[in-house]
């Protein structure tokens, strides 16, 4: 079986009535990018330069499964150097998409076709019937070694998820002070980051306190860390699961995406896609977390557990960009909620024992 599942955005439009696509006008800044792209694509094509795909983890339910990936230009042994030697974190942006290719998709012996935007990537829904759990999806491209894609299966029996933001909140960034950001970002080698004291361990027992319970880490980092993220994840001793991220590229009519609308869509998504799942979201208190974690659990309160913040020192608030919160104030949510702050994930774990969440 086959089945098409074009994927439009990051500045596409969906097919007109008479099949035919309408090409909006783009911002001037993602003009410009398409054009230095073009040209750089044609060299390194000439330089042996290939298609390489990068999968990221995907979820899903009954029926359905949510497939995410990108496509890029890159050496044909850019993916074995990238095992061998240490990664700094400039290394992930200097990447060029393949554009408007076609993705194949397979699943549960069905083959879907998904075609990538503008930036190379596929984020799209497709059709199958994968049991709970984990499993993966095949990708492939012409011309392209295949890949796998894990994908996270959630059981239509869960009635619990773990929503978890990352900067500050299981990874130590210092965000969003511009001159830390890039030297975090942008220089320090992949191993140079440390996790935040005690996180690991308390997502570790609630998964374990919740059998079957899924973890998203939702981020407004670009889709470039992702595989560093994941690396990151995976050493620390975290639970695996999703990552919710974006990009950090000029769209049809902006020169960058919000940060914050992009975690506003994605709670909102996840509401709709799993309703009766209640989530506990985790972040910290040096961003904008605990605002969009209020606005979410105002709008959407059967679908929250509880939330759960992580509070930043005075000198970590500070390097974040934001005034320290007393100690003997707070944050406060909507009525009825389960609003708990500490500064570790010890301190969160004895809160949300004594708040009956585990």
């Amino acid at each position: 079986m086959a089945g098409t599942a074009a994927v439009w955005q990051g500045g596409s439009v969906p097919p007109t009535p008479a099949g035919q696509l309408a090409v909006p006008r783009l911002h001037r800044a993602a003009r410009i990018e398409d054009a230095v792209h073009q040209l750089v694509e044609r060299r390194l094509r000439r330089t042996g330069w290939r298609i390489n795909i990068v999968a990221y983890t995907g979820y899903g339910g009954p029926g359905w499964v949510r497939v995410m990936c990108r496509v890029l230009l890159g050496r044909p042994d850019t993916r074995q150097r990238a095992r061998l030697e240490k990664v700094r974190g400039w290394r992930s942006f200097t990447t060029l998409p393949a554009k408007h290719v076609t993705v194949s998709i397979e699943t549960g012996g069905v083959r879907h076709e998904a075609q990538a935007d503008r930036s190379g990537f596929v984020d799209t829904m497709v059709e199958a019937d994968l049991p709970p759990g984990w499993g993966t999806v095949r990708l492939s491209v012409r011309d392209a070694e295949p890949v796998e894609a894990p994908v996270r299966i959630l059981d239509p029996d869960v009635r619990f998820g773990i929503l978890s933001d990352i900067d500050d909140t299981v990874m130590v960034t210092a965000l969003p002070r511009p001159l830390l950001a890039a030297w975090n970002t942008f220089v320090l080698d992949e191993h140079a980051r440390a996790a935040v004291p005690g996180m690991a361990v308390l997502y570790e027992r609630l998964v374990t306190a919740h059998p079957g319970a899924p973890v998203f880490y939702l981020s407004t980092g670009a889709w470039n860390v992702a595989p560093t993220l994941t690396r990151f994840l995976s050493r620390h001793l975290y639970p695996a699961g999703p990552l919710l991220l974006t990009d950090w590229g000029p769209t049809a009519d902006r020169w960058f995406r919000s940060g914050r609308e992009h975690k506003r869509a994605t709670l909102a998504r996840l509401a709709r896609e799993f309703p009766d799942v209640r989530w506990l979201l985790v972040g910290d208190d040096g961003q904008h977390d605990p605002e969009i974690y209020r606005e979410f659990a105002a709008a959407h309160p059967d679908n929250v557990a509880g939330v759960a913040i992580r509070r930043l020192s005075p000198t970590q608030a500070v390097l974040a960009g934001s005034l320290p919160v007393p100690h003997d104030k707070p944050s406060a949510g909507p009525v009825g909620q389960k609003w708990l702050s500490a500064p570790d994930g010890a301190g969160l774990w004895q809160l949300l024992r004594d708040a009956g969440l585990v």
